[in-house]
């Protein structure tokens, strides 16, 4: 595994030199096989438990990364890796470099009195749920292993620790820039920007203030369409803060993640999201909130004048709601297969949605069971029969595969993935991750051994989901 060392040229102290901590009894819980040999990652089989634990030098200095963050909207600016060391960058099979990290590996400058550790179930969901979302289709970072330590985090009740190892394209946030423009660094502003354009959007090929107006601009599509790809299969992310937003509209953090059941635009299972900041159907404020965050980290590469650089930003944050809109109105009609283009399309969405809340329909076997039904393999759920009468009429032969394209007929259920996780915690390992990591790699097309996966729990409004920390 060759690495190369990254962003230790941006500024001072935004990649600070620190080691993993060593732990006492590494264990290999989880391997991503193909991931591995995606990335020519060839340690030996009994290295990888005390190297994806941090017990092996890699001859190479990893870092901590310093951001700051707006979390449920309040600023906080020094954040940064208070649990996670990047190892550096390895090659993948198109010779493109990803970030390697390690999750869970101990203490960093950034810990604010931390153990730097993680328990092994968010270390078990943060696997299932990256590897589901990329199943999925869904732009995410991914998992390459989980080792159990074996010590104790002490966290409420104690749980065995593990360390997760993560691959992301970069581990850039917008709160990486708010970290650097509170500091008045201009200079690390820029080179921080160059770097992203130069690993996510290399097609920015001006320079001067127009370089990094198209930058923003980017970052906000690859966000829009995040985002339409979390409501199209019923996600939510839970802790949408600007230091778990990726400028490559990459997913990052599973921490209070959930899938939606029983459709309802007010879903939230995060512990700590009280209020709702967070709840599925407030997902694309939040993103268009946290790229005003990003621009305003920028307004010193764009002008001197602060007015006149917010002017030249205003259009372009501006078009998140036209363009949102626009991809929202998209989704639905690729979800419904509709043909062509109706002036009653949004009529016909809507009194849908209605009867979606009206009857607590599970948004994903129900859009299956539509799907499927152009084909006579499924009867439409009573109490939409009406409604399909006219949903029918806009329907052509092409619908079936732009349905079934757009509605998974599989997710990772939420009460399938805490089965898994009191298995872990309590033995170790799961006879059930293995079949349903299977089923959630195909998840549109699947249709062996799926019944079990497709249940839906009688109630769980009162299910949730906490930070790993």
């Amino acid at each position: 595994m060759k690495l190369v060392p990254r962003y230790t040229d941006i500024a001072d102290n935004f990649a600070i030199e620190d080691q993993p901590s060593s732990v006492a009894a590494p264990q290999l819980l989880l391997w991503n096989a193909s991931l591995a040999k995606q990335f020519n990652i060839d340690i030996e089989p009994q290295l990888r438990a005390s190297t994806f634990a941090g017990n092996e030098s890699l001859q190479i200095k990893a870092v901590a990364l310093g951001y700051s963050g707006h979390q449920f909207g309040h600023f906080s600016p020094r954040l940064g890796d208070g649990r996670a060391h990047l190892l550096g960058a390895v090659s993948d099979d198109k010779n493109q470099l990803w970030d390697i990290q390690l999750k869970g590996s101990g203490a960093t400058p950034y810990s604010r009195g931390g153990d730097g550790r993680c328990a092994l179930g968010p270390a078990i969901r943060e696997y299932i749920m990256s590897e589901a979302m990329h199943g999925l289709g869904i732009k995410t970072t991914r998992c390459l292993a989980v080792v159990g330590t074996g010590q104790v985090v002490y966290r409420n009740p104690p749980q065995p620790g593990a360390v997760v190892t993560r691959l992301a394209s970069s581990h850039i946030r917008v709160g990486s820039f708010q970290y650097l423009a509170t500091q008045g660094d201009t200079e690390g502003l820029k080179k921080l920007a160059d770097t992203a354009i130069e690993r996510h959007y290399p097609e920015i090929n001006i320079t001067g203030p127009e370089r990094y107006l198209a930058f923003l601009d980017a970052v906000i599509k690859n966000q829009l369409d995040l985002i339409i790809s979390w409501m199209r299969v019923g996600f939510i992310h839970g802790v949408m803060n600007t230091d778990n937003t990726l400028v490559s509209g990459e997913t990052i953090d599973y921490g209070p993640c959930a899938m939606m059941n029983v459709f309802n635009f007010d879903t939230v299972f995060s512990s700590i999201d009280k209020q709702g900041r967070y709840a599925f159907g407030n997902q694309p404020n939040i993103a268009s909130w946290n790229c005003a965050r990003l621009a305003e980290s920028l307004i010193p590469l764009i002008n001197d004048d602060d007015e006149q650089a917010v002017n030249l930003m205003t259009p372009i944050i501006s078009q998140f709601s036209m363009l949102f809109n626009d991809r929202y109105n998209q989704m639905w009609a690729q979800k419904l297969g509709l043909a062509g283009q109706s002036e009653n399309d949004v009529e016909l969405v809507s009194k849908l949605l209605l009867l979606f809340q009206e009857h607590k329909l599970d948004y994903t076997n129900t859009f299956d069971a539509l799907t499927e039904s152009l084909k006579g393999e499924s009867v439409i759920p009573e109490p939409l029969t009406q409604w399909a009468q006219l949903w029918k009429s806009r329907t052509d032969n092409s619908s079936y595969e732009i349905m079934r394209a757009a509605n998974p007929r599989v997710i990772p259920r939420n009460h399938i993935i805490e089965t898994i996780l009191d298995e872990y915690t309590n033995m170790g390992t799961s006879e059930l991750l293995k079949p349903f990591m299977e089923v959630l790699s195909d998840p549109y097309f699947t249709s062996k051994n799926i019944a079990q996966y497709q249940e839906v729990p009688k109630e769980d409004k009162d299910y949730r989901t906490f930070c790993g920390t």
